[in-house]
């Protein structure tokens, strides 16, 4: 994220960025072909959940502007 949109990030949207983005950093180093079913779920239902925090913070800044 560039540094102009951080500055406007409360301590707490920070961490839910943080979070978010370290979601999507471990789904990409992943190797799915080795993972099993439960493993797969687990994953899928982080990312819904990080995108769907994702989704919510942009809201937030999109209605602060």
């Amino acid at each position: 994220m560039p540094d102009s949109c951080r500055l406007r990030l409360n301590p707490t949207q920070q961490t839910r960025y943080d979070a978010d983005a370290r979601a999507l950093a471990q789904s990409r180093i992943a190797d799915l072909a080795t993972l099993g079913a439960a493993s797969s779920i687990v994953m899928i239902e982080s990312l819904r959940s990080s995108l769907d925090d994702a989704l919510q913070l942009i809201g937030e800044l999109i209605d602060k502007t």
